[in-house]
């Protein structure tokens, strides 16, 4: 895909949401089911996974780890984004990798400690890029990159968190 072939397919679309604000704001759905053991099977929508405890929590190492999944999600919204950004202003990219790795202290989450953050107390996203483009070049859709990224600016700039609980019964 080149420049001209990512307008065609958003030109469309950006009117779209220019005419009709209420169109762009889009519910996204993730659904799970506990599972065997201490997991739970997510549904992708492209494939099944079973999420479980991470071997520093008691985990088999079987199960995929849902934080894992959350650099995965950053890594992968960071690199379309990336990709997006340098095809629509002209910068050629051969190859490029994406990193993150983030730091967790599972005191935090095993309970033994309450000073001890649950969650990541840091990620470092890290861009490998083969390209004939400058610095200062770069310098633009990497910006873009983090200003465009969901998973970036959800992590950056957290929403507002609502849960809501509602027993079944057989």
């Amino acid at each position: 895909m080149n420049a001209n072939d990512l307008r065609s397919v958003q030109a469309p679309l950006k009117e779209h949401y220019r005419e009709a604000p209420q169109a762009a704001l889009i519910t996204l759905r993730a659904q799970g089911r506990i599972g065997e053991g201490v997991s739970c099977k997510i549904e992708t929508g492209k494939a099944l996974v079973v999420a479980g405890l991470h071997p520093a929590t008691g985990g088999s190492g079987l199960a995929a780890c849902s934080d894992d999944m959350l650099l995965e999600a950053l890594v992968a919204c960071a690199g379309v984004t990336l990709k997006a950004m340098a095809t629509a202003l002209g910068i050629e990219l051969r190859d490029a990798s994406v990193q993150a790795k983030g730091d967790l202290d599972f005191r935090g989450t095993l309970g033994l400690s309450k000073e001890v953050t649950v969650g990541f107390q840091s990620i470092r996203l890290q861009f490998d890029l083969d390209t004939d483009a400058t610095q200062e070049q770069l310098a633009t859709p990497l910006r873009l990159t983090e200003r465009y990224c969901v998973v970036y600016q959800t992590i950056a700039h957290p929403p507002a968190l609502v849960v809501t609980r509602k027993r079944v019964t057989a």
